[in-house]
């Protein structure tokens, strides 16, 4: 009888365990995302066609799709020299992640503190 109420007692340790570990991941899962400017030093990037720049895109989209719901790409600026891009993910490792597996630079990562715009001044 006393291995059956130890054996119980083991079971409902592991049961509770396992639970507090899936809570952990759904709170981890369902933490809010940051936005992020990423510059990157792309030499000439004023200069790319439409065609470098789809499949630039392209890529980025693709990187995107596999690595699923923690990070998404809003939209970016292209200079002479510099593509800025906003980006929303949970934290600054899935920007650098993104990075690595494209392929593409991020020479500075800075997350957004606030946003204003002129209705800032009003």
């Amino acid at each position: 009888m006393m291995k059956t109420i130890n054996l119980c007692q083991l079971v409902c340790v592991l049961v509770l365990f396992s639970a507090q570990g899936t809570f952990a991941q759904e709170q981890q899962s369902k933490q809010p995302m940051k936005t992020f400017v990423i510059e990157r030093e792309i030499p000439n990037a004023g200069n790319l066609s439409e065609e470098e720049l789809k499949g630039i895109s392209q890529k980025s989209n693709e990187v995107l799709a596999q690595m699923g719901p923690g990070i998404q790409w809003m939209h970016s600026y292209v200079t002479d020299d510099k593509v800025y891009c906003v980006y929303r993910a949970k934290n600054k490792e899935a920007i650098l992640e993104h990075a690595k597996k494209g392929g593409f630079p991020a020479n500075a990562i800075s997350e957004m503190a606030t946003k204003i715009g002129p209705e800032t001044g009003n």
